[in-house]
Protein backbone atom coordinates (compact mmCIF):
# COMPACT_ATOMS: atom_id res chain seq x y z
CA UNK A 1 0.00 0.00 0.00
CA UNK A 2 1.26 3.75 -0.64
CA UNK A 3 0.64 6.53 1.60
CA UNK A 4 0.11 9.30 -0.32
CA UNK A 5 -0.40 12.87 1.22
CA UNK A 6 -3.27 14.79 -0.31
CA UNK A 7 -2.87 18.85 -0.90
CA UNK A 8 -5.59 20.25 -2.14
CA UNK A 9 -5.64 24.56 -2.64
CA UNK A 10 -6.19 27.02 -5.38
CA UNK A 11 -2.24 27.20 -5.30
CA UNK A 12 -2.69 31.07 -6.82
CA UNK A 13 0.54 31.01 -6.58
CA UNK A 14 1.91 28.19 -4.79
CA UNK A 15 4.43 29.39 -2.30
CA UNK A 16 7.13 27.95 0.33
CA UNK A 17 4.46 27.75 3.35
CA UNK A 18 2.66 25.15 1.18
CA UNK A 19 5.89 23.06 0.37
CA UNK A 20 7.04 23.59 4.09
CA UNK A 21 4.08 21.78 5.05
CA UNK A 22 4.02 19.05 2.03
CA UNK A 23 7.19 18.14 3.23
CA UNK A 24 6.62 18.28 6.58
CA UNK A 25 3.75 16.27 6.97
CA UNK A 26 5.82 13.67 4.56
CA UNK A 27 8.69 13.32 7.03
CA UNK A 28 6.38 13.54 10.27
CA UNK A 29 3.86 10.70 8.64
CA UNK A 30 6.14 8.82 6.52
CA UNK A 31 4.48 8.94 3.54
CA UNK A 32 5.93 7.85 0.30
CA UNK A 33 4.43 10.59 -1.47
CA UNK A 34 2.72 14.03 -1.61
CA UNK A 35 -0.06 15.07 -4.25
CA UNK A 36 -0.51 18.68 -5.05
CA UNK A 37 -4.07 18.85 -6.58
CA UNK A 38 -5.46 21.91 -7.69
CA UNK A 39 -8.44 22.74 -7.63
CA UNK A 40 -11.08 23.63 -10.43
CA UNK A 41 -13.33 25.38 -8.97
CA UNK A 42 -13.01 26.23 -4.79
CA UNK A 43 -16.52 25.41 -3.35
CA UNK A 44 -15.55 27.70 -0.09
CA UNK A 45 -13.60 30.48 -1.61
CA UNK A 46 -14.14 32.89 -4.52
CA UNK A 47 -12.53 31.58 -7.75
CA UNK A 48 -9.52 31.85 -8.59
CA UNK A 49 -7.41 34.68 -10.16
CA UNK A 50 -5.80 32.81 -12.88
CA UNK A 51 -6.54 30.54 -15.12
CA UNK A 52 -6.12 26.63 -14.28
CA UNK A 53 -3.31 26.03 -16.70
CA UNK A 54 -1.38 28.73 -15.55
CA UNK A 55 -1.50 27.56 -11.91
CA UNK A 56 -1.13 23.89 -12.48
CA UNK A 57 2.40 25.33 -14.33
CA UNK A 58 3.23 26.80 -11.42
CA UNK A 59 2.79 24.33 -9.52
CA UNK A 60 4.84 22.25 -11.95
CA UNK A 61 7.56 24.83 -11.33
CA UNK A 62 7.34 24.70 -7.66
CA UNK A 63 7.33 21.13 -6.90
CA UNK A 64 9.97 20.37 -9.59
CA UNK A 65 13.20 19.50 -7.55
CA UNK A 66 11.59 17.43 -5.10
CA UNK A 67 11.12 13.45 -6.02
CA UNK A 68 8.24 12.80 -3.59
CA UNK A 69 5.88 15.42 -4.76
CA UNK A 70 3.72 14.91 -8.10
CA UNK A 71 0.89 17.29 -9.76
CA UNK A 72 -2.50 15.26 -9.58
CA UNK A 73 -4.99 17.27 -12.14
CA UNK A 74 -8.10 15.00 -11.59
CA UNK A 75 -10.51 18.15 -10.35
CA UNK A 76 -9.83 19.64 -13.85
CA UNK A 77 -11.32 16.37 -15.38
CA UNK A 78 -14.86 17.39 -14.10
CA UNK A 79 -16.95 20.84 -14.53
CA UNK A 80 -18.31 22.70 -11.25
CA UNK A 81 -17.30 22.97 -7.55
CA UNK A 82 -14.45 20.59 -6.20
CA UNK A 83 -16.21 18.47 -3.32
CA UNK A 84 -13.35 16.79 -1.48
CA UNK A 85 -16.00 13.37 -1.54
CA UNK A 86 -16.50 13.46 -5.04
CA UNK A 87 -12.24 13.47 -5.63
CA UNK A 88 -11.96 10.84 -3.07
CA UNK A 89 -14.28 8.58 -4.30
CA UNK A 90 -12.56 9.05 -8.05
CA UNK A 91 -9.22 8.60 -6.62
CA UNK A 92 -9.99 5.44 -4.95
CA UNK A 93 -11.50 3.83 -7.89
CA UNK A 94 -8.34 4.94 -9.85
CA UNK A 95 -5.67 4.13 -7.32
CA UNK A 96 -7.08 1.55 -5.01
CA UNK A 97 -3.58 0.45 -3.94
CA UNK A 98 -3.10 4.22 -2.29
CA UNK A 99 -4.28 5.24 1.33
CA UNK A 100 -4.72 8.28 1.53
CA UNK A 101 -3.83 11.58 3.68
CA UNK A 102 -5.58 14.82 2.95
CA UNK A 103 -4.09 17.43 4.12
CA UNK A 104 -5.85 20.44 5.91
CA UNK A 105 -4.95 23.69 7.20
CA UNK A 106 -6.65 23.97 10.96
CA UNK A 107 -8.60 26.92 9.55
CA UNK A 108 -10.47 23.94 7.53
CA UNK A 109 -10.19 21.85 10.77
CA UNK A 110 -12.82 24.31 12.03
CA UNK A 111 -14.89 24.24 9.09
CA UNK A 112 -15.19 20.57 8.90
CA UNK A 113 -18.74 19.87 9.97
CA UNK A 114 -19.51 22.18 6.75
CA UNK A 115 -17.99 19.50 4.29
CA UNK A 116 -20.38 17.86 2.03
CA UNK A 117 -20.98 14.19 3.29
CA UNK A 118 -18.35 14.30 5.90
CA UNK A 119 -19.58 11.66 7.95
CA UNK A 120 -18.56 9.40 4.64
CA UNK A 121 -15.44 11.70 3.82
CA UNK A 122 -13.81 10.75 7.45
CA UNK A 123 -14.23 6.91 7.03
CA UNK A 124 -12.54 6.64 3.47
CA UNK A 125 -9.73 8.85 4.23
CA UNK A 126 -7.37 10.25 7.04
CA UNK A 127 -7.53 13.77 7.65
CA UNK A 128 -4.22 15.43 8.47
CA UNK A 129 -4.59 19.20 10.54
CA UNK A 130 -1.51 20.99 10.03
CA UNK A 131 -1.88 24.09 12.69
CA UNK A 132 -1.75 27.99 11.39
CA UNK A 133 -1.79 31.58 13.71
CA UNK A 134 -4.87 31.96 15.50
CA UNK A 135 -6.55 28.45 14.37
CA UNK A 136 -6.52 25.02 16.78
CA UNK A 137 -6.69 22.11 15.55
CA UNK A 138 -10.01 20.84 17.42
CA UNK A 139 -12.55 18.36 16.02
CA UNK A 140 -15.18 15.99 16.70
CA UNK A 141 -13.24 13.87 13.68
CA UNK A 142 -10.67 11.60 13.51
CA UNK A 143 -7.55 13.74 12.90
CA UNK A 144 -3.97 13.71 12.93
CA UNK A 145 -2.01 16.51 14.18
CA UNK A 146 1.48 17.55 12.44
CA UNK A 147 3.29 20.21 13.98
CA UNK A 148 4.50 22.80 10.80
CA UNK A 149 6.89 25.85 11.46
CA UNK A 150 4.50 28.78 10.98
CA UNK A 151 5.51 30.75 7.97
CA UNK A 152 2.88 33.15 7.53
CA UNK A 153 2.45 34.15 3.61
CA UNK A 154 -0.49 33.68 1.61
CA UNK A 155 -1.28 33.23 -1.89
CA UNK A 156 -3.48 36.52 -1.18
CA UNK A 157 -0.64 38.62 0.39
CA UNK A 158 1.70 37.09 -2.47
CA UNK A 159 -0.94 38.44 -5.12
CA UNK A 160 -0.62 41.86 -3.90
CA UNK A 161 2.98 42.03 -2.70
CA UNK A 162 3.02 41.65 -6.92
CA UNK A 163 0.08 44.04 -7.58
CA UNK A 164 1.95 46.92 -5.44
CA UNK A 165 5.70 45.82 -6.68
CA UNK A 166 6.82 44.55 -3.24
CA UNK A 167 9.48 41.97 -2.85
CA UNK A 168 8.66 38.44 -3.57
CA UNK A 169 11.87 37.02 -2.90
CA UNK A 170 12.44 33.99 -0.47
CA UNK A 171 8.42 33.61 -0.25
CA UNK A 172 7.69 31.63 -3.31
CA UNK A 173 10.78 29.11 -5.40
CA UNK A 174 12.30 31.51 -8.04
CA UNK A 175 10.69 28.93 -10.86
CA UNK A 176 7.45 30.04 -10.29
CA UNK A 177 8.50 33.85 -9.62
CA UNK A 178 9.83 33.72 -13.23
CA UNK A 179 6.94 32.54 -14.78
CA UNK A 180 4.57 35.09 -12.88
CA UNK A 181 6.84 37.87 -14.21
CA UNK A 182 7.32 36.29 -17.78
CA UNK A 183 2.97 36.27 -17.96
CA UNK A 184 2.38 39.18 -16.36
CA UNK A 185 0.31 37.70 -13.31
CA UNK A 186 -0.95 39.52 -10.76
CA UNK A 187 -0.09 43.21 -11.91
CA UNK A 188 4.04 41.65 -12.05
CA UNK A 189 6.04 42.91 -14.78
Amino acid sequence: MVKVGILGGTFDPPHYGHLIIAQEVLTALQLDEIWFMPTNVPPHKENAKTKGEERIEMVKRAIDDNPNFFLQTIEFERSGPSYTYETIGLLQKRYPKAEFYFIIGADMVEYLPNWQHIEELVRQVQFVGVKRPSFKVKSNYPIIEVEVPQFEISSSQLRDRFKNKQNTKYFLPDLVKQYIEEKNLYGAK
